[in-house]
């Protein structure tokens, strides 16, 4: 089965980092949003991608090459981000109408992926939260999907739909989309994958839901940071040597001395770290720190940083030189 994967989103909120690369590739906890969705989906069976990219889309193409070219990925370009909905019908001709999966490029699920695969009816995630009115909601009927409803402002339940869907009948999804596009439905403003379930309910599709306990978020920076802690908490191997505090996650060729790295650190490739002491942080690739003192800090790639202390948020190519200790 192959599965499709929306990673076309400029990422606003994650600014500066995703000023010069697409948020589906912020790292967290050692390797990029998207490289642990793949991973998962292709320990669960997925023998095929389907990428949808656009902002910054040849920074995906080349890690993808570089680092999994033993992947089965076919690139897909949406030129105008017009919501979920249509970013997923760009990909038709690539998907053909056999029974596929999607999952959104930036929301990392923990689930039972090959169970679910394996169900014979549609299936959607859901979650119960506290405050449903920010998300596609679903209402059901027994164990059956009744209705769903994008961001309603009166929810008819509190299980939001969390981003990863199961779609057995390839060919009912693009009815609906194709009339969601060609008749330009939209709802605020975009054209989205919720009217479109909505349509197929309407014309007999069966859905039922999944319970999903694990969902993560790296759509600002205290979810990102809260996410790197979590997945590095999971990561069975831990950092060996002196100065490193698990769980931490440090790149091979990474150079650390007179430091002590950790908890809930990930250092990237290739960063020289001298004289810091860091903790619950994600340190970019090619970065220099030096007698730094960071906690609850993002740092970009190629960074060169003296003599800071506090929380630092800051992008790629960035210098700051504060006081030396």
């Amino acid at each position: 089965m192959k599965a499709v994967i929306p990673a076309a989103g400029v990422g606003t909120r994650l600014r500066p980092h995703t000023l010069n690369k697409p948020k589906a590739l912020l790292p967290v906890a050692g390797k990029p949003i998207l490289a642990h969705i793949m991973d998962d989906l292709t320990e669960a069976g997925i023998d095929g991608f389907v990428l949808i990219v656009g902002y910054h889309g040849d920074e995906v193409r080349q890690w993808f090459t570089r680092e999994r070219p033993d992947l089965d990925i076919t690139f897909v370009e949406q030129t105008e981000r017009l919501g979920l909905g249509h970013a997923i019908w760009t990909a038709r001709e690539a998907l053909g109408d056999e029974a596929f999966f999607c999952i959104l490029g930036d929301t990392i699920l923990k689930a039972d992926y090959s169970s679910l695969l394996a169900s014979t009816n549609s299936m959607i995630a859901v979650r119960e939260v506290e405050d449903p009115r920010r998300f596609g909601v679903v209402e059901m009927d027994g164990e059956s999907v009744k209705r769903f409803v994008e961001k309603p402002d009166n929810p008819p339940s509190n299980l939001a739909i969390v981003g990863a869907y199961l779609f057995r009948d390839g060919g009912a999804l693009w009815r609906a989309l194709d009339r969601i596009v060609n008749e330009d439905i939209r709802t605020r403003g975009e054209y989205q994958l919720t009217d479109a379930l909505q349509m197929m309910v309407e014309e007999g599709i069966p859905f039922n839901t999944v319970a999903v306990t694990d969902w993560y978020d790296c759509g600002k920076k205290e979810t990102w940071l809260q996410t790197n802690r979590i997945l590095l908490e999971r990561n069975e191997e831990q950092e060996e040597g002196e100065g490193f505090v698990n769980p931490c996650s440090i790149a091979p060729d990474a150079i650390i001395t007179g430091s002590t790295i950790g908890p809930n650190v990930s250092v990237g490739a290739g960063a020289v770290i001298e004289n810091c002491k860091i903790s619950d942080s994600v340190i970019g690739s090619g970065c220099r720190l030096m007698q730094c003192r960071l906690d609850q800090s993002l740092v970009g790639n190629e960074c060169s940083l003296t003599g800071v202390t506090g929380e630092i948020n800051v992008g790629d190519f960035t210098e700051i030189i504060g006081e030396k200790s």
